[in-house]
């Protein structure tokens, strides 16, 4: 080979080198931050987020391989919840994902700058989170809970499934804002279907208690039990209170139902995680939150639970079962 010829290959050689080395090289981890107001025990709220980490593994993100996923669970508590908030910000991950309105006002609370995405939030407009939703604007997108007509529909069903029923007891988070617009729909309705309304501001389970033990001591009662998730962390105990007192309850989450209680009419809150991952994926690759617009939920489950329909001494009608999503027997 001439001096020249291989002077030339030498040097293409050298050129392909660092083309080869950066084609061998692994792929940059990216880090999210999962906080989360539930119990790791709780096998429901761990389904959910392996919705969420099964959807992003569709989208090619795989934990351990290009992604590291840092969960946080607050078990209910809020000074743990701040806690968390403020260890998951210090790591400054790619992204945030908060799981439900506490967490998100938490997170909120500690950073401006970085991205995050929330589930299980139901007005992020009124709660200042977002400008609106079409164009959030800021570092903060997702995926709502419910829009407040469906409350409405919570009280229609207690009048289709327990017509006896005169007063309904509405269990709710008073310090949440948003749940009042749910209140407001409700007490609209409530001369339509000739019902009288008791409001339970709850915080903890001995507030629960006593709201439905006091509520209890008269006839013909029924409960609504407001989306939250003080609500589903309570869940087993409210179930059992209704159980225990024979009163008929709606409840915003399949979950409850499945838990043993009457009849539920809401979220599929797995699709809703699955769904989230979408947007962490875009963030991850680009995407500013404030331009994707926050999504309504698209799909809504009634569950039908007969084996406690049977012990509250009501019959649910062949037509009424034909509509739902899920009968427990």
């Amino acid at each position: 080979m001439r001096r020249r010829q291989f002077i030339a290959f030498l040097g293409g050689a050298a050129a392909s080198w660092p083309l080869a080395a950066r084609a061998q090289q692994p792929e940059r981890m990216r880090r999210i931050g999962v906080l989360t107001v539930s119990a790791e025990r709780d096998p429901e709220a761990k389904a959910w987020l392996t919705a969420f980490q099964d959807g992003l593994q569709q989208l090619g993100w795989l934990q351990g391989r290009n992604i590291s996923i840092d969960y946080r669970w607050a078990d209910g508590d809020s000074d743990r919840l701040r806690t968390y908030a403020a260890e998951l910000v210090r790591m400054a991950p790619d992204v945030l994902f908060a799981a439900a309105t506490p967490a998100l006002a938490a997170l909120h609370e500690q950073t401006r700058s970085l991205p995050i995405v929330f589930v299980q939030v139901s007005d992020p407009v009124k709660l200042g989170f977002v400008a609106n939703l079409a164009r959030p604007g800021g570092k903060i997108t997702g995926f709502t809970n419910f829009e407040h007509p469906i409350a409405g529909k919570w009280l229609e069903l207690i009048r289709d499934t327990a017509p006896g029923a005169m007063r309904v007891l509405v269990i709710f988070e008073p310090d949440i804002p948003a749940q009042l617009a749910y209140l407001q729909v409700i007490e609209a309705a409530a001369p339509t279907f000739r019902v009288e309304l008791t409001r339970a501001g709850v915080r903890n389970a001995a507030e629960i208690e006593r709201a439905i033990d006091a509520f209890a001591q008269e006839p013909k009662g029924a409960l609504i039990v407001v989306p939250s998730a003080l609500g589903i962390a309570h869940r087993d105990l409210i179930v059992a209170l209704a159980a225990r007192h024979h009163l008929p309850a709606i409840y915003p989450y399949p979950v409850f139902a499945r838990s043993g209680g009457f009849i539920s009419y809401g979220v599929d809150l797995a699709d809703l995680y699955r769904r989230a991952a979408s947007y962490v994926d875009r963030i991850l690759k680009g995407a500013k939150p404030g331009d994707l617009p926050v999504q309504l939920p698209t799909k809504f489950e009634l569950v039908v639970n007969l084996k406690t329909a049977k012990a509250l001494g009501l019959t649910i009608s062949e037509p009424f079962l034909q509509h739902a999503d899920e009968v427990i027997e």
